[in-house]
């Protein structure tokens, strides 16, 4: 495992892109409606992100199997749980919920994150689902501070979500980030309080807990991107970039520009 700590000028730079993330997030939010296709959403981010002078990261990112993801965002609606590709058939509709993964490369630095938006009026229990698990997003944040360990970060996610039954995804990770969009440590959304390596001032992390409605359980589809629940109920996905510090964690990306446009709603 190779850490890279990063000085404050990376740090600036990471947070201009994670800004660029967030801010592409938030053109994304006005558009999602009952109607609108996934691919629609694609070409969005897409074009956002390249006039504002950025690479859309995703797009032709290779996975273990040596295939290049085919487009510049995820888009997982209900039961898919992450890496969702945009296409044309899938069209939102009202009740839906869909998680939109943003990557950005700016400057020779990256921004990751995610939100999981809903499309109309969504059942209670998905509700409560989206809320919990952006609860356990802030509280695996709250533990990504300078002389906490790794595994505390996942136990916090697993903790709360356990509260809940809700299954916690164990296949997918977070993960570290800077030059590169996936750097070490991974950063699972499972653990035991006070294990794995001591966290230290510098790091930065793609904190992502991904958490089902029922079992844990999940399954890849033949395009070798898309991972689905395995019992068909629908998955949540919220994702910030943070930059460990000594007290508390710098969440470098936003999600108040999306929040907003939601309460409007």
């Amino acid at each position: 495992m190779r850490v890279f700590l990063k000085t404050e000028d990376e740090i600036e730079l990471m947070r201009q892109a994670c800004w660029l993330v967030s801010r592409t997030l938030g053109e994304l939010a006005r558009h999602i409606k009952p109607g609108v296709t996934t691919l629609q959403l694609d070409r969005l981010a897409d074009e956002f992100i390249r006039d504002n002078g950025a690479v859309p990261v995703f797009k032709g990112y290779p996975n273990p199997f040596g295939k290049p993801f085919p487009a510049s965002i995820c888009t997982s609606v209900n039961d898919v749980v992450v890496h969702g590709i945009p296409n044309e058939e899938t069209v939102l509709k009202d009740g839906d919920v869909i998680s939109v993964d943003c990557g950005a490369q700016l400057n020779g630095f990256n921004g990751d994150s995610c939100y999981t938006f809903r499309v109309g009026e969504i059942a209670p229990e998905v509700r409560q689902l989206l809320a919990v698990t952006k609860a356990a997003l802030q509280s695996a944040i709250d533990c990504a501070c300078a002389g906490k360990n790794l595994g505390d970060i996942g136990a916090a996610v697993q903790e709360l979500c356990a509260k809940y039954n809700y299954g916690v995804v164990r296949e997918l990770t977070g993960h570290g980030i800077g030059r590169d969009m996936h750097e070490d440590p991974q950063v699972p959304n499972y653990g035991e309080w006070g294990s794995g390596i001591m966290l230290k001032s510098g790091m930065c992390l793609a904190i992502e807990p991904m958490v089902t409605l029922g079992d844990r359980s999940v399954y890849m589809l033949p395009d070798r991107w898309t991972v689905k629940t395995r019992d068909r109920k629908p998955a949540a996905h919220f994702e910030h970039t943070v930059a460990v510090r000594n007290g508390r964690a710098e969440v470098l990306s936003s999600f108040e520009e999306i929040e907003q446009i939601e309460a409007n709603r």
